[in-house]
């Protein structure tokens, strides 16, 4: 229903899903339980890579040739990339401070950064979903068409589904709950948000699904699917209260391996489309003669609606109990709630 599957490629497409999928699950084991593997992939190994991403713009501004033709610089050129995975990088970061407890994060203010860094990050997908729906609309005075060409060589379909997205995503900001509410585990191996309970979960999921279904199609089966589920699984089955930084984890370890090996999702027998193309092709040469937006729409709908929900469910429960919702938690007693403050020091 949502995407190409099917044909002589499928098991390629299914089994690249499941590659990234387990691999996700690993290494954010790896990061969440070693100080080594945190800091080693999110301090050193984003070091060296920052260090690459400079060269790369270096020689392509002086015109070499294996600058130009880097599959970084072809496939990954544009600003929401960079933003995305230094962001998510940043959270990771800022995470750890607070789990182990160094420097700035044994200070009562800092536990105020994991909402400050997940809301920068949603207010980037926003700007990105405004964009499309803005230049679908351009593209449509001036061709009589929706799609438009992206820097990266993407056709994108911008349109209402966008506005509404990316409205549902502002909401989203506003269903963060318990602010302070950040502790660190007994065992010292996550960050935990015990107010961030599977409602919101869910209403971030369905929102962030529909951004990258929209604004990343070419690349929604992995990072729409694949990435939002790795952490999900995680919190739901073995890691209570920790989804926060299972998220960031898995975020920011996928954007460096798409950023670098970015012909993976796009030219490769593990490339899958979404039904919005309904050519079954994507090609930055042909323009897209027909879509199929039905399903994004649909999504969008879902989008908002459920995260109007769950505001609204956050405003009776704060005025019942007489909490404010951001500088206290009122998810208290529930079930999410209790089994992810059991677990924390």
């Amino acid at each position: 229903m949502f995407f190409q599957v099917y044909g002589d490629l499928s098991l390629y497409q299914v089994l690249g899903w499941i590659l990234v999928f387990g691999g996700l699950i690993l290494f954010n084991e790896i990061e969440r339980r070693s100080k080594i593997g945190g800091y080693g992939i999110f301090v050193g190994l984003l070091a060296g890579l920052s260090i690459y991403f400079i060269a790369i713009y270096v020689g392509a501004a002086q015109k070499a040739e294996w600058a130009l033709n880097n599959p970084t610089y072809i496939h990954m050129n544009s600003w929401f990339h960079y933003a995305k995975l230094y962001a998510a990088s940043a959270g990771c970061i800022g995470f750890m401070l607070l789990k182990y407890k160094k420097g700035i994060g044994k200070t009562q203010w800092f536990k105020a950064f994991p909402f400050l860094i997940v809301a920068i990050n949603i207010l980037i997908a926003v700007g990105s979903d405004f964009e499309s729906a803005i230049r679908g609309s351009m593209a449509l005075a001036e061709t009589g068409s929706r799609w438009w060409l992206s820097s990266e060589g993407v056709w994108l379909y911008g349109g209402w589904w966008n506005w509404a997205n990316g409205i549902a995503g502002l909401i989203n900001i506003f269903c963060m709950t318990g602010w302070w509410g950040i502790y660190s585990s007994r065992k010292k191996d996550d960050m935990l948000w015990p107010d961030m309970t599977w409602a919101y979960i869910l209403a971030y999921d369905i929102w962030n699904f529909e951004y990258t279904y929209l604004n990343l199609p070419t690349h929604s089966w992995y990072c729409g699917f694949a990435l939002l589920l790795a952490p999900t699984v995680a919190a739901i089955f073995w890691n209570k209260g920790g989804w926060i930084q299972n998220r960031a984890n898995t975020l920011a370890t996928w954007c460096m391996f798409a950023q670098v090996f970015p012909t993976f999702q796009d030219a490769s027998v593990f490339s899958v489309l979404p039904v919005l193309y309904a050519d079954g092709f994507m090609r930055t040469d042909v323009h897209p003669a027909t879509a199929a937006p039905q399903v994004g729409g649909m999504v969008a709908v879902l989008s908002i609606l459920v995260n109007l929900a769950l505001l609204l469910a956050i405003i009776k429960r704060s005025k019942r109990s007489g909490i404010n919702p951001y500088r206290g938690e009122i998810w208290k007693g529930t079930r999410d709630f209790d089994e992810a403050m059991a677990r924390a020091e």
